[in-house]
């Protein structure tokens, strides 16, 4: 089973599948005004292609308006420059999305 753990000081996203990381993605977090909300979360969908500052993926989570996604801006990766989602790469995105079902757990946190 696998499980995401986002750390925001880190800026990295680590995969999890049964308590040991299996792979790890570098991101971009919220900005100062629009920060990451910390907590436990889930993927709640997933859409290909959701398009503009989303790049090639979407994955939605149980807090509303947040997610982890693409990005058409890769330099914005491990900064504080998104409105509170978490940006990846379009490949890594890709990579994890093949991976993590709808209902995976997420935890985000300092």
């Amino acid at each position: 089973m696998y499980q995401i753990i986002i750390d925001l000081s880190e800026r990295k996203l680590y995969l999890l599948q049964d308590s040991t990381v299996v792979r790890e993605f570098p991101i971009g977090i919220g900005k100062e005004l629009t920060q990451t909300p910390e907590g436990t979360y889930s993927i709640v969908n997933k859409a290909p292609n959701p398009g503009g500052p989303f790049g090639v993926f979407w994955m939605g989570l149980s807090r509303p308006h947040y997610g982890i996604h693409g990005t058409n801006d890769p330099s914005s990766i491990g900064k504080q420059s998104s409105h509170g989602c978490i940006r990846m790469y379009n490949e890594d995105v890709l990579a994890l999305a093949a991976l993590v079902p709808i209902g995976t757990r997420v935890t985000i946190r300092q």
